[in-house]
C-alpha cells in the first residue's frame, strides 16, 4: 500500500530544509526600491491548522479504491487543498482556507483508478486529479462546481517505467516525480531532458496535463512535443491514442489530452520520446549589450542551425536585481560587476547558454552559437557564471518563500509573442506590473527574461516583488494579476506560455480560443464528463 507524500514544505515550496537568507546587500537593495518590509509569520501550525469539516463519503468509493487506499486526516486534506501559487501560500500564511477535499483518495493501480472514477461519476463526487501540487495557476484548488462532495485523486501510486531501448521512447506513469523519471531513464543510459523550475516535485502526469515547458525546451523540445501517445480515463469511457510518429488522422485526439487540466479526465500514463543521456554540458554565461540586443542575438540562433538547448536573456532589470539579490557576491557577480567595469556601463543583459549532447555535437553547435553571440555584440563571461545559474536553476521558488516571510509579495507569470511583437509585450506587461503597484502605494521590482525560443518567436517570464499589503494580500494580488493579464490580451498575446490556465487564467480563455473555440471546449467536456465532476472551475470560464 502507497501513502500520500508528506515530504514537502505544507506552508511552501518543496525541501523543508533549504531556506535561502538574503544579505546585506541584498536588504539594502530591497529597502531601496520597495520600502521597508513587516515580517509576515505564519498564523497556525500544521497541528491546529482548521479546516472545513468533510462530508461523509459512501462506501463504494472505500470499496472502489481498495483497502487502505483512502486517506482523510488534517494532514493529508491540508497537502491536497491547494498548490503552491502566490494566492495560496497567502492564504497558508493567514490560517485560512475556504475549501479542502473530503478525503484523498490515492488507487493502486489503473484499474482501481478506472473503478474510482466509476463510483464518482455514479455518486456525483467531485475529482480533483493530483500530481505533484506544484501548480501556481490554482490548478489543483478543490472547487466543488455544483456538488456536495470532493475527493483529491492522488496518482502518486502510478510509477511504472516501461523503456523501448530501439524506438528510443518509454511509457511513464503518472505519479513519477521528474527526479524518479530521470533516475529510472539514466539505469538505461536515456534522459527524457524535461527540466521545468518545479523538477523536483512536479509529476510525468502534470507535465502532460499543463503542456509543461522546462528549462531546456529549446533543445530537447516542450512536453507536448515529447509525447507520442496519451491515455485518458474519463467517466463515461477510456481513450487511448495510438503508439506511432505520425498519423494524419485528424484532428489530433492527443492534443486535445494534452493540456486538458483534469476537467475531461485523468491521465494515468504517458508514453514519451527520450534520447541517449549526454556525455557533455557546457554551460556559460553571457552579457549582452541591451535586452533588445539579447533578443537579437536569440531570434538569429532560433531562426538559424545554432540554437542552444538553454537560452535565456534578463533585461537590465532583472540582470542588476537579480544577482543584488543572489545572497553574498559569488563568481557570477564577480565576473558581471568586472565586466560592468571594463566597459565602464551600468548596463547589459545576462544570458545563459546551455547546450548538452555528445562532445562532438557540443562543440558544433556551440561554434555556431559563439559566433551569433560574437556577431550580436555579447561579451564571454565564462562556464563558472553559467554553472553557477544550472546548480541554481530549481531555487527561485525557495527565495520566494524567504522573501514572502519577511513581507513582501513575490509572484510571476509568463506569457508569449512573435519576434515582431516581444518587445511591445515586454514593455506593456512591465508597465502594467509597475503601474498597478505604484497605484496601490508599493512600488515593485519588475524583472523579465527570454526564457524559451521558436523561429517566429519567444515567451517572456515576468517576476515581481513588492511591499506585501497586510490584511488585504489577495486584493492586491487580483487588481496586479488583473492588470498584468489585461496588458497581455491587448496585446495578442497567449495568457500562458507554460503555467497553464487553471483557475487564475480561466477568465481569459475566450481570448485565447475565441467563443466559438470555447463552445468547442464544452460540447468536449459535456460528452467526456456529463455530470461535470471533473476539476470544476479550472481551464473553461
Amino acid at each position: 500500500m502507497s501513502e500520500p507524500r508528506r515530504d514537502s514544505n505544507w506552508w511552501g515550496w518543496g525541501d523543508p530544509t533549504v531556506h535561502p537568507q538574503l544579505d546585506a546587500a541584498a536588504l539594502s537593495v530591497l529597502r531601496e526600491r520597495i520600502g521597508g518590509l513587516e515580517a509576515w509569520p505564519l498564523t497556525r501550525s500544521l497541528e491546529d491548522f482548521g479546516l472545513p469539516a468533510a462530508e461523509p463519503l459512501p462506501p463504494s468509493l472505500a470499496a472502489a479504491a481498495g483497502a487502505g487506499n483512502v486517506f482523510a486526516s488534517n494532514e493529508d486534506r491540508l497537502r491536497h487543498a491547494s498548490g503552491r501559487g502566490y494566492v495560496d501560500l497567502a492564504r497558508m500564511r493567514a490560517g485560512a482556507l475556504e475549501a479542502a477535499p473530503d478525503a484523498v483518495v490515492m488507487p493502486a493501480d489503473v484499474e482501481a483508478l478506472r473503478q474510482v472514477l466509476d463510483a464518482c461519476a455514479s455518486e456525483g463526487i467531485a475529482v480533483v486529479p493530483f500530481g505533484g501540487g506544484t501548480s501556481v495557476v490554482g490548478g489543483v484548488e478543490p472547487l466543488r462546481g455544483a456538488h456536495q462532495r470532493l475527493i483529491s485523486l492522488d496518482l502518486g501510486a502510478l510509477r511504472a517505467v516501461a523503456v523501448d531501448q530501439r524506438s528510443l521512447t518509454a511509457s511513464l506513469g503518472a505519479g513519477l516525480r521528474g527526479p524518479e523519471a530521470e533516475t529510472a531513464l539514466a539505469r538505461e543510459g536515456l534522459t527524457l531532458g524535461h527540466f521545468p523550475q518545479s523538477f523536483e516535485y512536479a509529476t510525468i502526469g502534470g507535465f502532460a496535463a499543463t503542456r509543461s515547458a522546462g528549462q531546456a525546451s529549446s533543445g530537447y523540445g516542450r512536453f507536448d512535443s515529447l509525447v507520442t501517445s496519451v491515455r485518458l480515463l474519463t467517466p463515461v469511457g477510456d481513450i487511448q491514442t495510438g503508439e506511432t510518429p505520425h498519423t494524419a488522422a485528424g484532428p489530433a485526439l492527443r492534443e486535445l489530452v494534452i493540456g486538458s487540466e483534469g476537467v475531461l479526465g485523468v491521465i494515468p500514463e504517458v508514453t514519451v520520446r527520450v534520447r541517449p543521456a549526454p556525455a557533455a554540458r557546457r554551460y556559460e554565461a553571457w552579457i549582452a549589450e541591451s535586452f533588445e540586443a539579447g533578443a537579437e542575438i536569440v531570434r538569429a540562433l532560433a531562426q538559424g542551425p545554432g540554437l542552444p538547448d538553454v537560452v535565456r536573456v534578463s533585461d537590465e532589470e532583472e540582470t542588476q536585481g537579480s544577482l543584488a539579490l543572489s545572497g553574498p557576491r559569488g563568481t557570477a557577480g564577480r565576473l558581471f560587476d568586472g565586466y560592468l567595469g571594463l566597459r565602464k556601463r551600468r548596463g547589459g543583459s545576462l544570458m545563459i547558454v546551455g547546450l548538452e549532447g555528445d562532445e562532438e555535437s557540443v562543440a558544433r553547435r556551440r561554434a555556431l552559437t559563439v559566433r551569433a553571440l560574437r556577431s550580436g555584440g555579447a561579451a564571454y563571461l565564462g562556464q563558472a557564471a553559467g554553472r553557477s545559474w544550472e546548480h541554481g536553476r530549481y531555487q527561485g521558488p525557495y527565495l520566494r518563500d524567504t522573501l514572502m516571510g519577511m513581507g513582501a509579495m513575490v509572484e510571476t507569470l509568463e506569457t508569449s509573442h512573435t519576434w515582431s511583437r516581444l518587445g511591445e509585450l515586454h514593455d506593456a506587461v512591465s508597465a502594467a506590473i509597475h503601474g498597478s503597484l505604484e497605484g496601490q502605494g508599493t512600488p515593485a521590482l519588475v524583472f523579465c527574461h527570454l526564457s524559451h525560443a521558436y523561429p517566429d518567436g519567444a515567451s517572456l517570464y515576468f517576476t515581481f516583488i513588492a511591499r506585501s499589503r497586510h490584511g488585504a494580500e489577495l486584493e492586491q494580488w487580483r487588481e496586479v494579476k488583473g492588470a498584468a493579464c489585461e496588458a497581455i490580451v491587448a496585446c495578442g498575446a497567449t495568457i500562458t506560455h507554460h503555467h497553464a490556465v487553471g483557475r487564475d487564467h480561466a477568465p481569459y480563455m475566450a481570448a485565447e480560443v475565441g467563443e466559438t473555440g470555447l463552445e468547442v471546449l464544452r460540447a468536449v467536456k459535456a460528452q467526456l464528463d456529463p455530470a461535470g465532476i471533473m476539476n470544476p472551475g479550472k481551464l473553461l470560464p
